[in-house]
């Protein structure tokens, strides 16, 4: 009996020592996203990019923004320009960890502004990046309820 009693207790040690090693603290730590953030501005303010696909929650709208080249400069300067026509707004590259909106703490966002004309404010935005690359950015916005989810393409 002394040795099952032994067992028992190196046992329950041994199960308190494992669980913690894995302390929910660790899950709730913040990410450190500098480096990342960074990295999605220099690809963005990389040249001019054109909007390959924007899918506004119920309908393609990709051809609204058809001949527009868009500039991400420096400053937060955004460009939209056709050859005839011009539109600025601003955007910028955040950490979403903090938001009350965020469902994990390594959210990054691309914030999109344009004040007018009509089609390009629906651009504006919070997005969450899908994937980026040298060449191509993609971007989801879900709107939740009933609103839908937005999909948005730059590509070079």
């Amino acid at each position: 009996m002394k040795r099952s009693f032994k067992l028992s207790i190196v046992l329950m040690l041994t199960i308190s020592l494992m669980s913690m090693q894995c302390s929910e603290d660790d899950e709730n730590s913040p990410i450190d996203n500098t480096a990342e953030i960074q990295n999605i501005v220099n690809t963005a303010e990389s040249g001019n990019w054109v909007v390959t696909y924007f899918f506004d929650a119920d309908s393609d709208e990709t051809s609204d923004y058809a001949g527009y080249e868009f500039t991400f400069g420096a400053n937060g300067v955004l460009t939209a320009s056709n050859g005839t026509n011009s539109y600025t707004g601003i955007w910028s590259v955040t950490d979403d960890s903090s938001s009350d909106d965020s469902s994990s703490n390594d959210d990054i966002d691309f914030n999109i502004m344009f004040v007018s004309p009509p089609d390009f404010e629906e651009l504006s935005d919070d997005w969450d990046i899908v994937s980026y690359s040298s060449t191509k950015i993609e971007l989801i916005d879900d709107s939740g309820g009933n609103e839908g989810t937005d999909y948005l393409t730059f590509e070079k």
